[in-house]
């Protein structure tokens, strides 16, 4: 099994964050984020949470824009001009699109992190991110750690 987890950084104390990801031995972030500098991230502002996670955990980073919805979809959804349904549908037409299935290594997935903002992964693209992928490829186990 491909064992692909999931984590939001919101309402997590740095040392709670960092110390979910070690004893879950992920060994890379994926950062699905489209603003990864905004300064709400705190401690997981893109440029301090590659350096922290790699002194820390000797975990790798990378951020992955085409895994990010865009911004007018997601600003839409926020000012509660759509509803998560129809984010939802919008968000995973937009992977079609972008041919993230076959653009992508199943097997390199192993062990490593999707990460965004929200606390829980029930509204977050995350979420919606690893189920797709997991439609595709049977083999991935989704592990959320909150």
């Amino acid at each position: 099994m491909i064992e692909l987890y999931t984590i939001g950084f919101t309402k997590k104390r740095a040392k709670d964050f960092f110390n979910l990801l070690i004893s879950n031995n992920v060994k890379n972030i994926i950062d699905t984020r489209i603003n990864t500098t905004s300064q709400l991230a705190g401690f997981a502002k893109s440029e301090d949470l590659e350096y922290f996670a790699n002194e820390i955990g000797n975990i790798g980073y990378q951020h992955n824009i085409n895994f990010a919805p865009t911004k007018d979809l997601l600003s839409r959804y926020r000012k509660k001009e759509i509803s998560w349904d129809e984010y939802e549908i919008e968000y995973l037409n937009l992977l079609d699109m972008r041919k993230i299935a076959q653009n992508i290594s199943f097997d390199e997935l192993d062990g490593h992190c999707l990460l965004c903002s929200e606390h829980t992964p029930e509204y977050c693209h995350r979420r919606l991110l690893g189920e797709y992928l997991q439609k595709i490829e049977k083999n991935i186990d989704i592990i959320h750690l909150t």
